[in-house]
């Protein structure tokens, strides 16, 4: 069973309600604080990419359960100019924006699972699960 919840990024404020709604979502289906820590960190660099890469997109968080197993994937998609390298940008210290290049490879080992497809201008769908343990 998946219950989705969404966040349109269109500005800064989009980034904030996001991480609240992730927040939300973990601490309801019993996520540590720890865990809450890093579901928001992800969510707030997915957003962040959303908005300065892409310019507007959307942040969706589903509640899962597969097989007696509680879980939270983020969904973050746009429509933007895609990624040419997922390669390239997968490698720690990576960065486009003049930051420290620690986003997606960052949520990469926040999150249990992470997975990024992107067609160069076409857009951009990262998803990535976090378990409850």
């Amino acid at each position: 069973m998946e219950i989705q919840s969404c966040v349109s990024i269109l500005n800064e404020w989009d980034i904030v309600a996001a991480r609240q709604l992730g927040r939300n979502v973990a601490k309801e289906l019993g996520f540590g604080t720890v865990d809450q820590a890093r579901i928001t960190t992800a969510i707030s660099e997915l957003a962040r990419n959303i908005y300065l890469y892409a310019g507007e997109g959307q942040l969706c968080i589903d509640r899962l359960n597969e097989n007696g197993k509680a879980g939270l994937r983020i969904i973050a998609l746009d429509k933007g100019p895609g990624i040419p390298d997922i390669r390239k940008v997968m490698e720690d210290g990576f960065s486009t924006s003049g930051g420290l290049g620690a986003g997606l490879p960052g949520v990469r080992r926040l999150m249990d699972d992470f997975n990024i497809d992107s067609d160069p201008g076409e857009g951009t769908e990262i998803r990535s699960t976090k378990w409850l343990r």
